[in-house]
């Protein structure tokens, strides 16, 4: 259910003790295979290549196109049909010189298909972060096994299609790993003798006036990820509205919150809740005093404070919330996604589930799982209170708070996949696809 994903010192290690010219020939032969492949028709491929090992496997595709009967050249060649990236490789970090960037915006000019050696050249291969000018694959032919940043924003945006080539190295342990379906297996299904409590008893907070949509959202998305009972607190003026809403969901207004609680196994607090002077101090309260696990989102992030946690905290902002949460620009977020969110988990000693095309979940002495099942499609309101129901499902379910909230964002990706549409995907249609998603 873990796959690993490599840092630069990560795959050096991996590397140690290998013939690097048998290494070499592999993965020159594998990018030159993936060409032939993708691109059966490529008269004439050109190679920009660097000084390093990079470069070398640059030059070996060449000379294997080469005795396959292609044209080939190196450098920048205006009527190339395809173009092969091996400027730069995995030891690359910080920005690109000033001749380099001229040559990668060159390239990225040209019109043709790129192809990218090991990662594209401009992308720091350990974080994700592209700090200049980069190079715009459309394949990345990469060594071994996949590295951070192939998958990390920004740099995932940058690689095109992923192939992964053996070049006979062995797996290794490594810090960071990508989540695949098979996580989806630890989340506890009913089975006979549950009752509604035990298969699950999640109570959602918030659902302020003008707000109830969202607080609905989350508890539907909890009963379809399989909770049992879900009851919801609400403001006596929301009410009527969540009464009109919610069918199978307990309704009470906020003051009941403590009785509610002594039914739940898990809490689900910020969905539409507000961010008044009251709103704060519940969620002060509710997340210090509370020995119930709780995933906390939307509005109950606003001015959160680290707290000594009596139980389980799962965050689960996006980059504009994890902005404010620890004292950045969303924009500086969106460049350095590792390092931000390594950040919100050593200032709230919790786990951290970052929302984006590539959700990191992070916690505390631990790496980061990168969960890399979403959709273009869940660019869309209210599906991240589809996600917060579903995670407040899986902590209720008494699963480890980490692996939780990676398989909440499995699940969250699997079921918008799921849906019948892509365009014009609803919130509403994920919830729908939830149970065909764990099924």
């Amino acid at each position: 259910m873990f796959e690993p994903l490599y840092t630069a010192d990560e795959m050096r290690a991996a590397e140690q003790g290998h013939d690097v010219d048998t290494m070499m020939e592999r993965a020159g032969r594998a990018v030159a295979d993936a060409v032939l492949q993708r691109y059966p028709d490529a008269g004439h491929i050109a190679a920009i290549c660097g000084k390093g090992a990079n470069g070398g496997d640059g030059r070996i595709a060449l000379r294997v196109l080469a005795e396959a009967g292609r044209k080939t050249s190196e450098g920048p060649a205006a009527d190339a049909d395809v173009v092969i990236d091996a400027l730069f490789g995995t030891g690359f970090a910080g920005t690109p010189r000033p001749d380099a960037a001229a040559l990668i915006e060159q390239l990225n000019a040209l019109g043709a298909p790129v192809v990218a050696v090991d990662i594209p050249s401009g992308v720091d291969a350990s974080t994700g972060e592209v700090n200049g000018a980069a190079v715009e694959a459309d394949l990345t032919v990469t060594m071994h096994g996949r590295k951070v940043g192939l998958v990390v924003a920004p740099g995932r945006f940058h690689v095109g299609e992923i192939e992964v080539a053996d070049i006979g190295l062995e797996q290794a342990d490594t810090r960071h790993r990508l989540v695949t379906e098979e996580i989806l297996q630890l989340v506890p299904h009913r089975h006979e003798g549950d009752t509604k409590y035990t298969a699950g008893s999640v109570l959602v907070v918030g659902g302020s006036p003008g707000m109830t949509g969202a607080l609905c959202l989350a508890a539907e998305a909890a009963f379809r990820a399989d909770a049992g009972y879900v009851a919801v607190a609400v403001p006596k003026e929301s009410m009527p509205v969540v009464e009109t809403l919610l069918i199978e969901a307990v309704k009470a207004p906020r003051e009941r919150v403590d009785e509610l609680a002594e039914r739940a196994s898990a809490l689900a607090i910020g969905p539409g809740l507000g961010r008044g002077d009251d709103e704060h101090a519940l969620v002060r309260r509710l997340l210090g005093e509370s020995t119930l696990p709780a995933v906390v989102d939307a509005d109950a992030l606003f001015e959160l404070e680290p707290l000594d946690w009596p139980a389980p905290r799962v965050l689960t902002p996006h980059s504009g919330e994890l902005s404010r949460l620890i004292g950045e620009d969303s924009s500086w977020v969106d460049a350095h996604r590792l390092a931000a969110l390594g950040r919100a988990v050593e200032r709230f000693r919790c786990v951290v589930l970052l929302k984006g095309p590539d959700t990191l979940v992070g916690a505390p002495g631990e790496g980061v799982l990168v969960c890399d099942a979403g959709t273009a499609a869940l660019a869309t309101a209210g599906t991240g209170d589809v996600l917060t129901g579903v995670l407040g499902s899986f902590l209720a379910k008494r699963m480890d708070a980490r692996e939780a909230a990676a398989a909440a964002a499995v699940a969250h990706g699997r079921a918008a996949a799921l849906a019948p549409h892509q365009v014009g995907l609803i919130a509403s249609d994920v919830i729908e696809s939830l149970p065909f998603a764990l099924g």
